[in-house]
């Protein structure tokens, strides 16, 4: 059950202004929401247990406490990854394929190497030998985070609350990737001087990416 509500959690978090949270909006304001759906759902399916068999079969070539320390280095990826944001690059453009296919292939493709697969392949690899509660989590996460972004940006006619919401969401990667280190790090490594010095990077690089994220956008409706 640990595995399932984890993977729930962090794969809602991680989707929330994700690329894919984006493509599923703009179909929905193109084809009826359950068809949306129905092509995430497959999608996801097919995507994340690709994603978590990878996961568990890493614990075969490395020690798990390497791949623990791994994965809890992920999420502090995950988490300034989710600062700096995505945009859609065209995912979201007319085919001659039915809606339902449509939507289907294009979020698997958008989900190959996006955040939301590497993070349910590091939570696989972190609890290994439960990949079906891993799969369960990440899979039923992404739908939660697509109905919701399809209700506020298309029913409300709202955007999500980007700003808030992202730093939300990373604060709680980074938050729990800087308690697995803790954890998983050998005691002669986690001293109190290289923990304050991790932290201060940590909160340097989210300042950074933030800057990078913001200055690369021009607000809507500039430059057209």
């Amino acid at each position: 059950m640990t595995a399932f509500i984890t993977s729930l959690t962090f794969v809602i978090l991680a989707e929330m202004g994700d690329k894919t949270q984006l493509l599923g909006m703009a179909f929905a304001t193109r084809y009826p929401w359950p068809t949306v759906l129905a092509g995430v759902f497959v999608a996801t399916v097919l995507n994340h247990l690709f994603a978590v068999v990878v996961g568990s079969y890493i614990t075969l070539f490395m020690p798990l406490q390497y791949v623990q320390i791994a994965a809890a280095a992920s999420f502090i990826i995950f988490g300034l990854w989710t600062i700096r944001g995505d945009e859609l690059n065209g995912e979201d453009k007319e085919t001659n394929r039915s809606p339902f296919w449509t939507v289907t292939i294009a979020f698997f493709i958008a989900e190959m190497g996006d955040k939301t697969q590497l993070a349910t392949v590091a939570l696989a690899a972190q609890f290994a030998n439960q990949i079906i509660p891993v799969w369960l989590g990440t899979t039923v996460g992404m739908m939660i985070a697509n109905a919701i972004g399809i209700v506020i940006g298309v029913v409300l006619g709202k955007k999500i609350p980007e700003r808030l919401v992202k730093w939300v969401a990373a604060s709680i990667f980074i938050f729990f990737g800087v308690a697995g280190l803790y954890e998983y790090l050998p005691r002669h490594i986690v001293t109190t001087p290289v923990m304050v010095g991790g932290v201060s990077v940590i909160l340097l690089a989210m300042l950074l990416v933030a800057r990078m994220g913001h200055g690369g956008k021009q607000p809507h409706g500039q430059g057209e």
